[in-house]
């Protein structure tokens, strides 16, 4: 039998060698065209939804100090940001309302108006013909003086009261041009009873992604802020979002939400709950997304401002986890710089 060759470097390469077998996993990594070459998960704008806040007023450009970078536009400038979008190839937009404080009552009012902030940017949207999707937002929280996603009893939250509510929310929505109809509240049974009113009124093409998983987590703080509703929540919302503790409990809420119509389903937050996007999207093989919350965002813009890591490659690799997790696509606030790094537009 003949020897094996000693490689350069002495006996201590030789003996690397023979443990290694040949099997140098390095190799696949030495140039950046292999690296791409066997990559195994791809981020492409194709996979973004941009949230943008719309807020009262006209010719209104605000920034959101909590979250570096993100601004509230008046209804006359929100096409203009959905222009931004579609000229990159981000595929949808996400519109969330800064309702005025005087407008906001207990019964959440407001968002039954079709002339209501999303209602309107949604028509503004709608007539620049612009080739994305709408998302709107359907909960009542942004409309209510109490913060809460439903209506209330003392201190109890009105699960049924406030699906009916929620259902006659979506039906404006749709009717302003929503192309997407994306409950956040929580609600048992809301998805089929939106589904039901959808199709009975004509609307059967408008799709419903379900917030299937979404867990009362601290990160939501910056979002509270660039709606409004830090100043008004009393309590907190545990009773009706999820306990961070529980993963089987994703997986009910996700299967009750298929059977009752969604389209596509989320979970939120996003970076803490990797596991959640990945045992939902083995499980049930559906239209799976993210929502990278404000609190992910403001953390690793804080970071790099103050240059404590940079913001570029966070951001990018953030976003790289919610691939390789499962998720096929993510509302994230860095969709546009994202876009812009991948396609090189300005």
């Amino acid at each position: 039998m003949t020897a094996p060759k000693r490689p350069a470097g002495g006996e201590s390469a030789f003996q690397i060698e023979t443990i290694l077998g040949g099997r140098r996993m390095r190799r696949n990594r030495r140039t950046d065209w292999s690296r791409r070459l066997v990559r195994e998960n791809t981020l492409t704008v194709d996979d973004l939804i941009w949230p943008l806040f719309v807020t009262e007023g006209e010719n209104v450009t605000e920034p959101v100090p909590s979250m570096p970078g993100v601004f509230r536009h008046s209804v006359d400038r929100i096409a203009d940001q959905a222009r931004i979008a579609a000229d990159l190839g981000i595929p949808a937009i996400a519109l969330f309302p800064n309702t005025d404080p005087a407008r906001r009552d207990p019964e959440g009012s407001e968002a039954l108006n079709p002339a209501n902030l999303v209602c309107r940017a949604c028509r503004e949207i709608r007539d620049a013909d612009l080739p994305l999707g709408i998302v709107t937002d359907v909960a009542l929280d942004p409309y209510t003086s109490h913060g809460h996603d439903g209506l209330m009893d003392g201190e109890t939250i009105l699960n049924d009261e406030t699906v009916s509510q929620l259902v006659e929310q979506s039906l404006l929505q749709a009717e302003a041009g929503s192309n997407i109809i994306a409950p956040s509240d929580m609600m048992d049974g809301r998805i089929g009873a939106i589904r039901a009113a959808l199709d009975a009124n004509g609307f059967d093409d408008v799709q419903i992604m379900s917030y299937a998983a979404k867990y009362a987590s601290a990160f939501y703080g910056p979002f509270r802020d660039a709606v409004g509703t830090n100043a008004t929540l009393i309590g907190d919302k545990r009773t009706y979002q999820m306990d961070p503790a529980n993963t089987d409990e994703a997986l009910h809420e996700v299967e009750l939400d298929i059977a009752e119509g969604a389209d596509m389903v989320m979970i939120k937050p996003g970076l803490p709950y990797l596991d959640i996007i990945r045992r939902v999207k083995d499980t049930f093989v559906r239209p799976t997304f993210a929502y990278q919350v404000s609190g992910e965002y403001a953390m690793i813009q804080a970071a790099a401002q103050n240059g404590w890591l940079d913001g570029e490659r966070a951001m990018l690799e953030s976003l790289m986890a919610f691939k390789r997790a499962g998720a096929d696509g993510v509302l994230t606030y860095f969709a546009v710089d994202v876009a812009r790094k991948l396609t090189g537009k300005s």
